[in-house]
């Protein structure tokens, strides 16, 4: 087969690349080349081209050890050229086509390599997990019972071939395998239970039971299986068998983590809450119970309270607060309490909470995130700010941190330092994050015509358009600018006209496509869409308000046209110039704007 030439430099690409979770082989440093992998084509070279093939060869695995993968990975297709039939060159070929995503390649080559040297056990594994990976089951399948047939020791074989079975729906050959597996390597929990879980997916209960009793039967001393069987027979709305059990459990181990979870799902499935909740406090204070378990039961509570009930709201808290005394320097219990705060609108508690975590454990992400959107609420851009400072020391790379950053800036009208926030803050944006460069754009598109930057400004709503052609904020604030500075007011239209189809009732939206059709003069169409504006407009804008006093004094109604100036006046921030404003009510005139 003829290579298709590999224009990406490899050396970048391999840093890159996902990781792939299959192992070809190692690699061949102090090895010989062909110890053990010489094939018959090989054989008849004269010695002149054995020589090049293993200088070649030794040359591409040196490369590669020195992490100079784009020369090596020539080194290989130089080898290839003078052995076509080497199983090797062809396997480490492999591997470079799956770090490139050129999965077809990496398939051809393997086979390839498998074909010329069907003894080597790595190459054949490797090609049936290449097309495991890839979502190839038929060819997995017929590959792995090849290799079972061969390997019948091999546990990792049979469960593998078990997946691809399950993933077919051929759960009778699923577990066929699993119990060629148990005859070689003999009876195991991971092989029972998995066999008990296939026995439910069809249905077949007695034996999905019978696989729990044979664990039981071998284990009399762990009280772990008369509970999973009482889990069994509860799930099958038993509860007094399954109560039956749990004691035996209990019996066996009074000290065993899995009676107390068994007996609150037990409680739970019986309707007796307060039960419940004694078997869950018994079982947050179980010493015997390690941490995950205890912070999935709490999830699995809080996930039932509906609706905020008071009373359940107050049992979380104090099963929180009890777990807190036990584990306070526990980070995922702690973030836990903060969230379950803030879900109960306890936001000084919570806030307390995720700085408490980000002081004593820094490198917790999500805490920062959630902080600085508190701290956001409270219209605190100064504080925001700071936080964003403090984080972005232990994650320089965040461009999150820089976005809220350049908000809070903006927020005080520094444009200028929030500007240069979000033109470092979008360096950091992944290729593949399309939408956070286009909201990166945008906000920096607004901070330019802050400035009075305007060809800045459209060129970079023009940017944030490419990545993301329906962002509706930016459509709306080009449109805008456009119409007030004048300029390509047919764009401005059909831009404005996009955000009002995508929602009609946004009174912001529908304002602005007004004013594109007033600036366009069309004063009779523009009147009827400020007028639907200011009807869902629950806030009061003096904007529209303005707006619409310019666009009837445009339509002639100048007595209700300064009616609406002075709403809009009465509205006004006081710092805003309202001077433009004021002159339009005492001489009863429309001024446009200053730009």
């Amino acid at each position: 087969m003829k290579h298709r030439e590999v224009k990406v430099d490899l050396v970048i690409q391999v840093h890159k690349m996902k990781k792939i979770t299959i192992i070809l082989f190692a690699l061949f440093a102090g090895v010989p080349a062909f110890a053990d992998d010489r094939s018959p084509a090989a054989s008849d070279k004269d010695y002149f081209q054995k020589q090049k093939f293993n200088y070649f060869f030794m040359e591409a695995i040196r490369l590669k050890q020195n992490e100079r993968h784009s020369d090596a990975f020539h080194a290989l297709q130089h080898a290839l050229l003078i052995d076509s039939t080497s199983s090797v060159v062809l396997a480490h070929l492999s591997d470079y086509y799956l770090f490139l995503q050129e999965d077809s390649l990496a398939i051809d080559v393997l086979k390839k390599a498998v074909y010329y040297n069907p003894e080597n056990f790595e190459y054949k594994v490797s090609l049936a997990s290449i097309y495991r990976d890839f979502g190839k089951n038929t060819e997995a399948i017929q590959h792995y019972e090849e290799l079972v047939k061969d390997n019948p020791d091999r546990a990792d074989l049979h469960f593998f071939l078990s997946d691809l079975y399950l993933r077919e729906k051929q759960i009778d050959k699923s577990i066929k395998s699993l119990d060629a597996l148990e005859n070689n390597v003999g009876m195991s929990e991971a092989l029972s239970m998995q066999k008990y879980k296939l026995y439910l997916n069809v249905e077949q209960k007695e034996n999905a039971l019978k696989e729990l009793e044979k664990l039981a039967a071998k284990y009399p001393s762990e009280a772990k299986y008369p509970a999973l069987i009482g889990n069994h027979y509860l799930n099958e709305n038993e509860p007094d068998k399954a109560l039956l059990y749990y004691r035996n459990a209990y019996q066996i181990d009074p000290q065993s983590p899995y009676y107390p979870i068994s007996m609150i799902n037990y409680y739970e499935k019986t309707g007796n809450e307060e039960a419940a909740n004694n078997a869950i406090e018994t079982a947050l204070n179980a010493s015997a119970l390690d941490m995950d378990a205890k912070l999935d039961i709490l999830r699995k509570y809080i996930s039932s309270i509906a609706n905020r009930d008071s009373k359940k709201v107050e049992t979380a808290t104090e099963f929180f607060e009890s777990l807190m005394k036990q584990h306070s320097q526990e980070m995922e219990l702690n973030l836990m309490y903060a969230q379950f705060l803030l879900s109960i609108n306890k936001v000084d508690e919570a806030e307390f909470q995720f700085k408490t975590i980000t002081e004593s454990n820094p490198e917790e992400l999500m805490a920062w995130r959630l902080l600085i959107n508190i701290t956001s609420s409270k219209e605190n851009p100064d504080g925001v700010i700071d936080l964003c400072n403090s984080a972005l020391i232990h994650f320089p790379d965040a461009s999150e941190f820089y976005f809220y950053k350049g908000l809070s800036l903006s927020q005080k009208k520094e444009y200028k330092d929030a500007l240069n926030v979000y033109l470092e803050g979008v360096t950091f944006i992944e290729p593949e994050q399309k939408n956070a460069f286009s909201t990166f754009y945008a906000q920096i598109g607004d901070s330019y015509y802050q400035l009075g930057q305007k060809e800045e400004a459209y060129n970079a709503y023009d940017k944030s358009l490419e990545y993301n052609e329906n962002n509706i904020f930016v459509l709306n604030n080009y449109a805008y600018f456009l119409s007030l500075d004048k300029v390509r007011l047919e764009q401005a239209e059909r831009m404005s006209s996009k955000c009002i189809k995508a929602e009609p009732n946004n009174p912001t939206y529908v304002d602005t496509y007004a004013w594109v059709l007033f600036q366009r003069g069309n004063y009779s169409l523009s009147k009827l869409y400020i007028e639907g504006a200011l009807s869902d407009d629950k806030e009061g804008s003096p904007d529209i308000l303005e707006h619409y006093g310019d666009i009837l004094f445009k339509t002639g109604n100048t007595e209700k046209a300064v009616q609406q100036w002075e709403k809009a006046l009465e509205l006004k921030d006081k710092e805003e110039d309202t001077s433009i404003l004021q002159k339009k009510i005492k001489n009863r005139m429309y001024y446009e704007s200053e730009k």
